[in-house]
């Protein structure tokens, strides 16, 4: 475990990574700390994790073990041994009908949701981040949210976990003899939770305080209150270890209890004429059972008001007098069903009705989606907003507190005092008010001596005003850096020795997560800052605003292949600010494990709070890349297209003729001596070339004429032929099962039994959508085919009255995308940004749901259901907003259709796929996992069918499972056809 081991150099269940990029990416967080690893280890299993645990202990290296990084406070950086503990802990099992459930660390408390869905379930603890935090930082931060309360906390709902301690010990406290087991295999620990148990108990003074500290919401310090609510050594063990934050020991896997999911939901926004007139509805609005209350003071309604998507009530309020002294709460009733959510209907309106002398503006009680979706923007949208303004070089600093709610209205003008006081006039206060716990956002420059300075005399003030008001300085966040310096000053003398007392019995070295929750540096909460940096060039004005939440890793095709989002951003600045040495070895790197490796499918952008495309960044960085000469040849292929799609088929029907093994070496020699960026890879599972592109229409049996759509047939069908398989048996008529015919044959051939005419572009054949263009870096090339696509789309839609439908959603979202291609000053682009700005694009599988459908159910035309099918949704689908079109369509031939909670994108992204093979086959892992074990609970064992909408991606999901994927169109003209109805 030295920094001269080879990057990638194994131990017994782990992998050591030392290289320079590696330790710098995984430095980064999303807290204002920045310490770099001397050593990252990615862990194969719990054997793993033990092993460098024991090794780093010999070493005397000190460990920080690492999931999803989404935590604020400090908590997940370390500078000796990294630990990632996400990549290969995701497993998920439901217990009891979803009652229960058993997670891995790595697991996404999102995915862990996914799975619970289907039994109308879900886990107590619901922060924020729920889109990537991992249920490793649920345990070890004891998280909780803005409706989980004190009763729903990951403490409150934790049933069992097995436990890996410092030593080396598995501790497994669900196991009936748990607390045997530990005794005879940590003697002095067991014995040692039992001395402090009995003496927290023994004194009335520490019992008393223990209640009160844990009345509230508290994150502070380690859970000592295990000691009160438990008897037994391992399940104080179990409920310390729950917020302590990976300084006692990592938890390999845990079982929680679940609670209803309430999907019925009404919500109202109650705008106040004063915070005192706000707090003081807290009362009756508890009293009426709101699930949650969100407050937000008149700096956050300022930030909100200048929204031009928030709600029109919100918008009003910035006229007139403006934004003087008014508060806001945003409440919200949830139940299970309809009739279970009309009495807090009812109890809202009487409360709405009490309060009507106090409102600012008039509210309504709702349960409209697209309402209270824009009532929500209201409180979602201040993180975006306040940490998308900030100034450059600053930083988003999100903090939280709790105080007993009888002093939130003192502690919410206290803290706006203190802003001002202390130069931060425009932070904004919001929170979870029934819990009296507030969230506040303030952007200093930690890079700035006088600056830091400001900001630590903040921090003691803060300290003050918090513990003045009988609160905590810590509600959900985590003790971590920042207020570990402060963990004596709130819990006294007495619980703080206990604190150290229960370090001291789990981790006698003190090598596990040293700094965080317990230090004795007073100055630990301004150390190590992470100080804000440009990426400078290009990158700066697309980058710079990033606030490293990590919410874009989960979704990320490479995450656990080379880089994310995140990290790729943020060695984007670090190579900025590098000294030339390191940054030269920082770039050399970043060439295959930022850029290369980026499938540049952005759906990173969708979960991305500031609207961050790192897939646009790493397109940009490849047109940067590209000669002069290569652009040009851009330009000439899509001039030429049609003979460039010729001259591939031909090639793909070469290399279906000839034995695998020896294309398969003249491919990878090729990739060794031209690069394997350029070359693709071929494979068994490459199929040959596909038909045609049809030039004619389609004319309905009926004789109708009238066209109700332009079909722009994608390329990709040309290219690659249909699968040979993954209809089930019987489709299409007979007794076996049938071959799938293409995504664009079958699409004619529903259209046709439908009654629904086709058009065809001139020259389809030298047409595409441009993404082979976009994605290589080739702008003057997409330009030219934009150009091209947009002429031609603009006759035969006559002039944007027909939509246009491709059959492929990656292509319909390329065409989609056409006018960022048309961005010079060239009077042929303001022409065609113009004519395209009048044609609608529309995913055949949309297309489908919204015409074909109804048109055949109104023909009378028969669909043969096709039993158990899984789907793939792909990030085309994702952006063109078409997941639930792909679902409903699938669901009109199934039975059972079936999503998997960990799908996500496949890597394939063209030809990405082919080039970079291990970018697919990470992406994919988890999903074709799941596939598998799903369809091991079947009846026959497997699905009946494997459908996606794109046909890269299905090549992409046949390689990662072994099944045939096909195009649902596919299966469902199969379900439509009759022995005298097989597509031409």
């Amino acid at each position: 475990m030295t920094r001269g081991r080879a990057r990638g150099a194994a131990g017994p269940g782990f992998e050591l990574r030392t290289d320079l990029l590696t330790r710098v990416a995984q430095a980064h967080d999303a807290s204002h700390y920045l310490l770099r690893p001397e050593v990252v280890v990615r862990a194969h299993d719990r054997d793993g994790v033990v092993a460098a645990m024991r090794e780093a202990t010999r070493r005397g290296l000190p460990v920080t073990f690492r999931s999803g990084g989404t935590s604020l406070s400090g908590q997940a950086s370390g500078g000796g041994v990294l630990v990632d503990t996400r990549t290969r802990f995701t497993r998920v099992e439901v217990l009891d009908g979803g009652d229960r459930v058993r997670c891995e660390p790595g697991a996404t408390l999102r995915l862990v949701n996914a799975h619970l869905l289907r039994h109308g379930r879900r886990l107590g603890p619901d922060p924020a981040s729920e889109i990537a935090c991992t249920i490793g930082g649920v345990v070890a931060n004891n998280s909780s949210g803005m409706s989980s309360g004190t009763a729903r906390t990951a403490y409150r709902t934790v049933e069992a976990m097995t436990v890996v301690l410092a030593s080396g010990t598995v501790v497994d406290t669900g196991a009936p003899d748990a607390d045997a087991r530990l005794r005879a295999a940590e003697p002095a620990l067991h014995r040692g939770l039992a001395e402090l148990r009995d003496r927290v108990r023994g004194s009335a003074a520490m019992r008393a305080e223990v209640e009160r500290q844990f009345s509230m919401k508290n994150t502070m310090g380690y859970s000592v209150n295990a000691f009160v609510d438990h008897d037994e050594p391992v399940k104080i063990l179990e409920h310390l270890i729950v917020g302590s934050e990976g300084t006692l020991g990592w938890v390999a896997d845990v079982t929680f209890r679940t609670v209803p999911l309430l999907a019925h939901a009404a919500t109202t926004l109650l705008v106040l004429d004063s915070l005192e007139h706000a707090t003081d509805a807290l009362v009756p609005l508890v009293a009426s059972g709101a699930e949650a209350i969100e407050l937000l003071d008149a700096a956050s309604l300022r930030v909100a008001a200048a929204d031009p998507a928030a709600d029109p009530s919100m918008r009003s309020l910035a006229s007139g007098a403006g934004i003087q002294h008014q508060t806001a709460l945003l409440v919200e009733y949830r139940a299970a069903t309809p009739d279970g959510l009309a009495p807090f209907q009812e109890a809202a309106r009487d409360v709405v009705g009490s309060l009507a002398g106090s409102l600012a503006v008039p509210a309504t009680v709702t349960t409209d989606a697209a309402t209270r979706e824009r009532l929500w923007r209201v409180r979602k949208g201040l993180y975006t907003a306040v940490a998308g303004a900030r100034p450059p070089g600053s930083t988003a600093l999100l903090e939280d507190v709790a105080v007993p709610v009888a002093d939130l209205t003192a502690t919410v003008r206290d803290l706006g005092a203190l802003f001002e006081r202390r130069g931060y006039g425009g932070a904004v206060t919001f929170g979870h008010a029934k819990d009296g716990n507030l969230h506040f956002m303030i952007t200093p420059r930690l890079g700035d001596r006088a600056e830091l300075d400001r900001y630590a005399a903040f921090s003691d003030d803060l300290v003050d005003l918090v513990l003045g008001h009988g609160g905590t300085l810590k509600a959900e966040h985590g003790t971590g850096r920042i207020m570990a310096p402060f963990v004596r000053r709130q819990f006294g003398d007495e619980l703080y020795a206990v604190m150290r007392e229960v370090k001291g019995l789990f981790d006698p070295a003190g090598l596990l997560n040293p700094g965080v929750l317990i230090t004795d540096d007073d100055h630990e909460h301004l150390r190590h800052l992470k100080v804000e940096s440009s990426a400078g060039g290009d990158d700066a004005p697309l980058v710079d605003r990033c606030v490293e939440c990590g919410y874009c890793e989960p979704g990320c095709p490479s995450r656990t292949v080379t880089t994310t989002p995140r990290q790729r951003i943020a060695l984007l600045k670090e190579m900025a600010a590098a000294p030339p040495a390191e940054r030269r070895e920082l770039e050399r790197q970043y060439a295959y494990q930022g850029v290369q490796t980026c499938a540049a499918d952005s759906l990173c952008v969708q979960a991305c709070p500031v609207g961050i495309d790192t897939g646009v960044v790493m397109k940009g960085h490849r047109a940067r890349s590209q000669p002069r000469v290569v652009q040009r040849g851009g330009v000439a292929a899509a001039e030429r297209w049609g003979s460039v799609v010729t001259g591939l088929r031909g090639a793909l029907g070469v290399v279906e003729a000839l034995p695998t093994p020896l294309v398969r070496v003249a491919s990878e020699v090729a990739r060794g001596v031209v690069g394997a960026d350029v070359v693709p890879r071929v494979d068994a599972d490459l199929p040959g070339p596909g038909p045609r592109r049809g030039t004619t229409g389609v004319v309905p049996d009926d004789g109708d004429a009238d066209a109700r759509a332009v079909l722009f047939a994608s390329c990709t069908g040309e290219l690659f032929a249909p699968a040979d398989g993954g209809l089930p048996a019987g489709a299409g008529g007979g007794d076996g099962a049938s071959r799938p015919v293409g995504a664009e044959a079958a699409f004619r051939a529903l259209c046709e039994r439908a009654g629904v005419g086709l058009v065809v572009p001139d020259k389809i054949g030298g047409l595409c959508c441009g993404t082979p263009w976009s994605s290589k870096g080739l702008p003057d090339g997409a330009a030219a085919m934009a150009r091209k696509v947009v002429d031609a789309l603009w006759v035969a839609t006559r002039e944007g009255a027909l939509p246009v439908v491709s059959d492929a959603s990656s292509c319909t979202h390329g065409l989609a995308e056409t006018a960022r291609h048309l961005t010079g000053t060239d009077p042929r682009d303001e022409r065609a940004r113009e004519r395209f700005a009048r044609l609608r694009v529309v995913d055949a599988v949309t297309f489908v749901r919204t015409d074909v459908l109804p048109a055949l159910a109104a023909r009378g035309v028969d669909v043969a259901r096709a039993g158990d099918v899984v789907v793939h949704p792909t990030c085309a689908t994702v952006h063109l907003g078409a997941v639930d079109d792909l679902r409903a369509v699938a669901e009109a031939v199934a039975d059972r259709a079936t999503v998997p909670a960990a799908w996500g994108c496949c890597g394939f992204a063209g030809d990405r796929g082919m080039l970079h093979p291990e970018l697919t086959a990470g992406a994919t892992r988890a999903e074709a996992d799941e596939v598998a074990a799903r369809a091991a609970t079947l009846p026959g064992g497997a699905f009946d069918a494997h459908v996606s909408s794109n046909r890269t991606c299905e090549m992409g999901m046949t390689r990662a499972t072994g099944q045939d994927y096909v195009h649902v169109l596919e299966l469902l003209e199969a379900a439509t056809r009759t022995t005298s109805a097989s597509p031409r």
